[in-house]
């Protein structure tokens, strides 16, 4: 039995994963429902994947933090704490990180291996060349984007799909958070 690996990844309406000028974090449209949804999902037992990119932003994010910042919040604290594997061909441990380990290699090899070696669950939050290539390598079962209530046109950044294979989606899953923000929670099927 192959473990289920899931794409986590914030999104603008427009498809950005980011934001420049003025934004702050979740686009500042965070609510209590949407914490409390998020460290749920992180209390299951599981195993992250990393890029090494999104790795190195987490890290220095977290360093660069106060205790009372958005990036402080519990589930990122909880994240934080699963166990890692980061897919990398130019990082080395030891890494700043409390269970990561670098898996040198390309991606899709390398998620492969652990979605028929892991017991449990896998999730990668971002990391968004590396999981356009594993959706094109039919490695993702699960999309699941948490869609802001915000267009970034101007200060978009980090655009989630940007250069992906085309995708046929079912919908699994759909709830509402904090009375705007979507979660939806799709399979994903290359198309044609």
């Amino acid at each position: 039995m192959s473990a289920t690996y899931t794409f986590d990844v914030f999104s603008s309406l427009d498809g950005f994963g980011a934001a420049g000028g003025d934004w702050t974090g979740y686009w500042g449209k965070q609510g209590p429902e949407l914490l409390g949804h998020r460290l749920a999902l992180y209390e299951r037992e599981q195993r992250m994947v990393f890029g090494a990119n999104t790795f190195r932003l987490f890290v220095q994010m977290l360093a660069e933090s106060t205790a009372d910042s958005d990036v402080r919040d519990p589930w990122v604290t909880r994240m934080r704490n699963m166990p890692a594997t980061v897919v990398s061909t130019t990082l080395e441990g030891p890494l700043d990180w409390p269970d990561a380990t670098v898996a040198n290699g390309d991606a899709v090899d390398v998620v492969a291996r652990l979605k028929a070696e892991s017991p449990v669950p896998l999730r990668s939050h971002g990391s968004l060349s590396m999981n356009r290539a594993l959706m094109a390598a039919g490695l993702v079962d699960r999309v699941q984007v948490t869609l802001f209530p915000v267009i970034t046109g101007r200060t978009g950044a980090d655009p989630i799909f940007a250069g992906a294979a085309d995708f046929d989606l079912e919908l699994l899953e759909t709830r509402t958070l904090d009375t705007d923000i979507q979660e939806l929670v799709y399979r994903p099927a290359l198309h044609g």
